[in-house]
């Protein structure tokens, strides 16, 4: 199968558990753009963490960010732009008011966020403050539903973090229950994404295949977490990284090492090197 792009989850798949980023990956997302290849980042980051990662790395095209109700590579210019009203977006945070958990009202710009305490292990385990750069603001509230009823904020996305399985199991049910217009994202045992409905990565990366008028099964996505088990399980050729949930690999087609043994920089050399350039293929069609 001949493959035209590439997306790439950002955190524990491109990046090392310790946040850093190999050179052997900017070496092999390199070696893939030679070949033709467009390169995207697909992530629950906000767009400009994942514009840092992207320059890092020197890709040029648009970004599936906000767990793809964001998608751009000017933040000026989005090519999607998908958002929870303003009257949703404190109703839900009025919801969840009555549990235990952490909630950040996040935009492209800036995210607001309440002060209740969670285990300090869990928060770090869960990246809950990797995805801010040093530039964009993220400013704290006791309560963030009394800023959203002075405020009126329309989000790409809602993240919200529990230490308690069932209240986290009972959040959504009643979420569920209250709201038809938004989208429930289970990202891993102790956090949720709450996005617009309809909205999730796959359906970014499908938006992004629009523009660039590459289909589904001409992409290769890697991804570790669940909520890019869709993708995986929809695209031409899902590869899960070692470090993955065993349900995650369960739907790849191939498991490639983990992010701290540049599983990315393998998968991307063990494939792609056997793939010609496009022009080149097109050439030999027409011969």
């Amino acid at each position: 199968m001949f493959f035209k792009l590439l997306a790439i989850n950002i955190d524990g798949t491109l990046l090392r558990s310790n946040g850093s980023l190999p050179k052997q990956t900017r070496e092999a997302i390199n070696f893939v753009q030679n070949k033709e290849v467009v390169v995207t980042l697909v992530t629950s980051r906000n767009f400009p963490s994942a514009q840092k990662v992207a320059r890092a790395l020197q890709i040029p095209s648009l970004l599936v960010t906000h767990s793809g109700a964001f998608i751009a590579d000017d933040i000026d210019e989005p090519y999607i732009d998908k958002r929870i009203s303003p009257m949703r977006t404190f109703q839900v945070a009025q919801a969840l008011d009555f549990y235990d958990c952490n909630v950040r009202v996040i935009t492209e710009r800036f995210t607001y966020a309440n002060r209740k305490k969670l285990d300090v292990n869990l928060i770090a385990k869960a990246v809950f403050t990797k995805n801010d750069p040093i530039f964009y603001p993220v400013q704290f509230f006791d309560s963030i539903s009394d800023v959203l009823r002075d405020e009126e904020i329309s989000t790409p996305k809602i993240e919200v973090l529990f230490d308690n399985p069932l209240e986290k199991f009972e959040a959504i049910n009643t979420l569920n229950k209250s709201f038809n217009d938004i989208n429930i994202i289970n990202v891993n045992n102790e956090k949720i994404e709450i996005v617009p409905a309809g909205v999730s990565k796959l359906w970014g990366l499908q938006q992004l295949g629009k523009k660039l008028g590459i289909p589904l099964s001409e992409m290769v996505v890697i991804g570790d977490g669940l909520d890019d088990k869709d993708m995986l399980e929809n695209v031409g050729l899902g590869v899960a990284m070692w470090n993955s949930l065993p349900e995650v690999k369960k739907a790849a087609d191939w498991v490639t090492r983990s992010n701290d043994e540049n599983g990315v920089t393998y998968m991307v050399r063990e494939h792609f090197r056997k793939q010609q350039r496009i022009q080149f293929v097109r050439k030999m069609t027409r011969s």
